[in-house]
């Protein structure tokens, strides 16, 4: 039997020798494990959040109640072909398993080589441009020493004019 929290119902569980109700918000739960002989109800001042009880229980008697295992089912020794059966189910599952993880693992490794690959062209890329660069500048510094000692060589010998 179960019952609720309302006070109309209290009376239920003073009349009820088999059933423990523990109220917890509104939800009963059921303890028919054990027969309750004596049992005393104290309704305690109302609160603005509900009514309040307390339950006095004497120690309870586990005279009559049955077995726990005898409403178990039995299990049943499984046959050869059965176990067969199990056995080639995880050997599939163990191979599948073994192939997901290979091609896992190979896609992981293609992976890696194409970042390498991209590193490796980004590095080349790099080293070519810093190439030109560098021969600019060397062009550059070559051009502006051809200047400046032809402007040198320009300025001697128009001194050399002079006197």
């Amino acid at each position: 039997k179960k019952c609720t929290g309302s006070k109309d119902k209290i009376s239920k569980l003073t009349n009820s020798h088999s059933t423990l109700c523990v109220f917890i918000l509104e939800d009963a739960v059921d303890l028919n494990w054990c027969v309750i002989k004596d049992m005393e109800v104290i309704e305690l001042n109302k609160r603005a959040s509900g009514q309040a009880f307390e339950v006095i229980l004497k120690p309870p008697s586990f005279d009559g109640v049955p077995e726990l295992n005898t409403s178990m089912p039995q299990r049943k020794d499984p046959s050869l072909e059965e176990i067969q059966k199990k056995l080639e189910a995880a050997e599939e599952r163990r191979k599948f398993q073994e192939a997901e993880m290979l091609k896992h693992l190979a896609e992981k490794r293609e992976h890696e080589r194409e970042v390498i690959q991209k590193a490796f062209e980004e590095n080349n890329n790099f080293i070519k441009y810093a190439k030109e660069k560098l021969e600019q500048k060397m062009e550059a510094n070559k051009e502006n020493r051809e200047a400046l000692l032809a402007a040198m060589l320009e300025r001697l010998q128009e001194k050399v004019r002079t006197n």
